[in-house]
């Protein structure tokens, strides 16, 4: 199959999406471990292979939730894709596009090299299957709109990284929590759920007008995002609750103790 006959727009954006790959590679395979073990030779050391990779994936994923939101907010609101949220076209939304199916490529084949849980490798073939096809071009109004749900990652990557400097159930991490709840929820269900309704009208709308894996990829991927949104959002109230809630219990315990402690003292 002639790529460039199904996907007619990526010829343009080709060397942006092996670029966007191959900087995450390079953050992931290189800098990370000259950096870590410049800086902290003794940490790393003493990491095994899977904790060393975990600290580089969440670096490459914040890496790129800083890069690819100000650049989804740039295509919020261009009048070529309001104006048709089947097929519009704008270049910038292309560059965006192809940003992101890079990353996506890398995470998908990271998540199969490393395999840890089918729900990652799940949302790198999804994702990195809708975006490719949005070169069509089709459903270029949703790319921009889908991406900002990587808001909520820049929250979840901090508190996954105080949990490993052993800053656990801090004032710190609490505030990230709560700012992580408050964006995963705004941003990926409420918000995700009012663009997933508008996405499913227009792929019913125009469903003879475009190809089958057009219509068939992205709408089973939706549900399999949406799905994988609700269950993470779940385990993620569930997770922080536990952390708090235990937090909160030594430090009454502590408390009770250090009490005890000065009755037991003015007794004597």
């Amino acid at each position: 199959m002639d790529v460039y006959a199904f996907l007619p727009k990526i010829q343009p954006y080709v060397s942006v999406l092996l670029g966007s790959f191959a900087f995450f590679n390079v953050i992931h395979l290189v800098a990370v471990p000259l950096f870590a073990n410049l800086f902290f030779p003794t940490q790393w050391a003493k990491m095994n292979s899977r904790a060393r990779n975990n600290w580089a994936i969440h670096i490459c994923s914040q890496a790129h939730a800083l890069v690819i939101l100000p650049l989804a907010w740039r295509c919020i609101g261009l009048p070529e894709l309001d104006a048709d949220r089947a097929f519009g076209w704008h270049e910038r939304n292309g560059t965006v596009q192809a940003i992101a199916c890079g990353y996506f490529i890398w995470d998908t084949l990271d998540a199969i090299v490393n395999y840890d849980n089918i729900g990652f490798v799940l949302h790198g073939l999804t994702c990195g299957a809708i975006y490719l096809l949005s070169f069509i071009p089709f459903l270029g109004y949703f790319a921009p709109r889908f991406l900002l749900w990587e808001t909520s990652t820049l929250f979840l990557n901090i508190h996954w990284a105080l949990d490993k400097t052993n800053r656990t159930g801090g004032s710190l991490q609490l505030i990230n929590g709560v700012l992580l709840v408050v964006s995963f929820a705004l941003v990926r269900l409420v918000a995700g759920g009012y663009w997933s309704y508008q996405f499913y009208e227009t792929l019913f709308e125009y469903k003879d007008r475009i190809p089958l894996a057009a219509l068939v990829v992205p709408g089973i991927g939706n549900v399999i995002l949406q799905g994988l949104n609700w269950f993470w959002f779940t385990k993620m109230i569930s997770s922080l609750r536990k952390r708090f809630s235990s937090k909160e219990k030594t430090r009454k315990q502590n408390g009770a103790a250090a009490n005890g402690h000065g009755k037991h003292q003015k007794a004597d």
